[in-house]
């Protein structure tokens, strides 16, 4: 990933908030196949590694090796930066137009795991994480389904970690520009709807 020095993010407490804002992941692996890119919820397990399911019908448990490097592409949100949003534009109109974003790269061998004790901790921290963000006190649990259902749900699936060794973090935050044409940015995106990435450009600016 190309990223010039003042894009660079080496917070690790954005980094990881880039990961929670945005759990679904684009794993890329290299097979005999070619290259496969699969879409896949995951979350951060207390040891540090990445945790995640496919379904077993997904052959990319079979297609990649245990042991194998694979990429995990975090992306949070986005939007585009119009030229009108800076104020100095009519004094020179040196500007284009451009794009605002944040996104992780995350590079580590996986490991896949067939037993019910690994599918069911699995299942269970991203149930619990983002039941209990959207639904509180009334978050859905494993045992709310009943047991023999359950057990037909786990085996139709397989676990899986990702060793975290390297990662590489963007941050494209308008952040090279003077304060003026920032805090128009800021103004613009947030007009134009992006609240979510007018919040994390003036995160920004608080650091």
């Amino acid at each position: 990933m190309y990223i010039p020095p003042h894009f660079h993010e080496i917070d690790p407490d954005e980094i990881r908030a880039v990961i929670e804002a945005a759990p679904l992941a684009c794993i890329v692996a290299q097979t005999t196949e070619g290259l496969v890119a699969n879409h896949i919820p995951m979350l951060s397990a207390p040891d540090g590694t990445l945790i995640g399911h496919v379904a077993l019908a997904n052959d990319m448990h079979r297609l990649v090796a245990d042991g194998q490097e694979v990429l995990a592409i975090f992306r949070a949100g986005d939007a585009y930066v119009s030229p009108n949003f800076y104020p100095s534009k009519p004094e020179h109109h040196r500007h284009v137009p451009t794009w605002n974003y944040q996104v992780v790269h995350v590079y580590g061998p996986i490991t896949f795991q067939h037993d019910e004790h690994a599918k069911r901790a699995a299942v269970g921290l991203l149930t619990r994480t983002h039941e209990r963000r959207l639904n509180g006190s009334n978050a859905w649990r494993m045992a709310d389904a009943p047991m023999d259902y359950m057990t037909q749900m786990l085996a139709n699936i397989v676990a899986f970690r990702i060793d975290v060794k390297r990662v590489l973090a963007k941050s494209k935050l308008s952040q090279n520009r003077e304060e003026r044409d920032f805090l128009g940015a800021v103004a613009g995106v947030r007009t134009a709807g992006r609240e979510d990435v007018a919040s994390s450009m003036e995160r920004r600016l608080r650091k």
